[in-house]
């Protein structure tokens, strides 16, 4: 003999299909452009820095100056070191280098922090984000 089919539950609302909710960020195709073209500065930014650290490494290990990479270092250094190359003369050139080249590198930090803070205050004016709840039911 067949059971017969159970009853037919009132409603309750603690019953409900587990319901995942998915938070949606919507943003404008300015916010998108001051997004990439601050990505572009930060690493512009950083890789100078980057490489006058390399280089400040490289005279602290006193590498060879005829080595390839360590020329191609040398030379780029030279070029983003921001006309610090002699702002600080001590006798010995591992200290000089490390004071001007640490003072370039840092010099570049800010001006990639500073940059990228006015272009997003100037570019995405109001508020930074808009967000929404969406709910969705599996099931």
């Amino acid at each position: 003999m067949p059971y017969p089919p159970p009853p037919e539950q009132p409603y309750d609302p603690r019953y409900e299909p587990a319901a995942a909710e998915e938070v949606v960020e919507r943003t404008h195709p300015r916010i998108r452009i001051v997004r990439t073209v601050n990505a572009l500065i930060h690493l512009v930014c950083a890789v100078f820095a980057l490489v006058l650290a390399v280089h400040i490494v490289l005279v602290l290990g006193d590498a060879n100056s005829a080595n390839g990479f360590a020329h191609l270092i040398t030379e780029w250094s030279s070029n983003v070191s921001l006309g610090l190359r002699n702002l600080f003369t001590p006798d010995s050139e591992k200290l000089r280098t490390f004071l001007n080249d640490g003072l370039a590198a840092l010099i570049w930090l800010a001006i990639g922090a500073i940059l990228t803070d006015v272009i997003a205050r100037i570019g995405v004016p109001g508020p930074r984000r808009v967000w929404y709840r969406r709910r969705s039911y599996y099931g």
